[in-house]
């Protein structure tokens, strides 16, 4: 995708009514979002919008300025990454109603592909604190990116905990990035941010809106290969958020607890119906997502070229999306060779394949996405 149809990209998404449905529609129907900023209402209406829709877009066009949008980014150093972009976090593509546009600050990371939401009430009891502060500083010093939503309660014991580990942390916001949710999270947010990222599908100026955590939910649970919750009442956010896991079959975990306490009343419910692994330690986890050599994963990742055919394809590839019919047509080496080669060189996080039969360099792109906080 040509970086500056960014700025298009941004404009939609503030346009009211222009959310995630109608924005693949004009992806869908234009070459780009440039030529979708600029259609004329029965082009819009050719690409499958309705009236209410297209009344929206022409409405609202003339008091954004796209240009202006990418400023305040800038400003507020915050990056905005369409679903088209190599850097996109792959497992959330996996999802049926992934974000089309996210607006990151801070890094994301190779190794945060290897990542879990951990979640709970906001009224965490003692005991969920402890089992959190434990849990997570184990998970951290696995090499597992800890996934959460920065709110009070077991939100903020995950981060806290993750980072005081040495961990990485991602935090998933409900509001633009321009506003940190609750107030009192700032310096937690800005450790986040200096440890891996903030991140959100709403602009800039978005207020927090109790309507927009439900949606928020699914990026923590999308994001992540499983989902543990600590504590959580029966109607709660949590559970919504395990549900959401479930339907993206994603592993969901729970911690029991007291049949006395509300807070553990959901926790107990996802493990009586079979909806949740019971956990005991953070080896429960491990074990059940296979993630037990991680750090010796994380290792592999760093391997150098092991053959002259890898150390040729890797100048073959770049952080954009290459076909292999263009590697082989470049390279001069046979299919079957090229194949094989980056079939390996994907397993040793050397590549990665986005799409049919595309790829990009795995280590260089995210560097674009370090940030230093003042």
């Amino acid at each position: 995708m040509n970086r500056k149809d960014i700025k298009y990209w941004v404009g939609f998404s503030l346009i009211p009514g222009i959310g995630r449905v109608r924005l693949m529609q004009l992806d869908s129907h234009f070459s780009n979002l440039e030529d979708a900023w600029r259609a004329a209402p029965a082009d819009l209406r050719k690409a499958g919008l309705d009236s209410k829709s297209i009344h929206a877009i022409t409405s609202w066009q003339p008091r954004i300025s796209p240009e202006a949008e990418m400023e305040k980014l800038e400003r507020y150093r915050v990056k905005a990454l369409t679903w088209h972009d190599p850097n996109y976090p792959s497992r959330l593509k996996e999802i049926y109603d992934y974000p089309p546009l996210l607006y990151i600050k801070g890094t994301l990371l190779p190794e945060d592909e290897w990542c879990l939401a951990v979640i709970g009430t906001r009224r965490a009891t003692v005991y969920g604190r402890q089992i959190t502060e434990e849990i997570v500083a184990d998970l951290a010093r696995n090499k597992i990116t800890v996934v959460s939503g920065l709110a009070r309660g077991i939100d903020s014991v995950a981060h806290r905990s993750a980072l005081d580990a040495g961990g990485r942390s991602i935090a998933v916001f409900g509001c633009g990035l321009d506003t940190i949710y609750p107030a009192e999270n700032a310096g937690l947010a800005r450790r986040v941010i200096q440890h891996g990222a903030i991140i959100s599908e709403y602009p800039l100026g978005t207020r927090p809106r109790a309507a927009n955590f439900p949606q928020r939910n699914r990026i923590m649970s999308g994001l992540s290969l499983g989902v543990l919750v600590i504590e959580a009442a029966r109607a709660s956010g949590a559970m919504i958020t395990a549900h959401q896991a479930l339907e993206q079959n994603r592993e969901v975990f729970a911690i029991p607890g007291s049949i006395l306490s509300p807070t553990s009343q959901g926790t107990n419910h996802l493990i009586q119906q079979g909806e949740a692994k019971l956990v005991r330690d953070y080896t429960d986890i491990l074990e059940e997502l296979n993630l037990t050599a991680v750090a010796h994963q994380m290792e592999i990742k760093e391997v150098v070229p092991s053959s002259d055919t890898e150390s040729l394809l890797l100048k073959q590839l770049s952080t954009d999306p290459t076909h292999i019919d263009e590697v082989c047509r470049s390279s001069g080496i046979p299919m079957s060779t090229i194949s094989s080669t980056l079939a390996m060189m994907e397993l040793k996080g050397m590549v990665r394949q986005i799409g049919t039969m595309n790829y990009v360099l795995a280590r260089e792109p995210r560097q674009e996405y370090r940030i230093k906080i003042d």
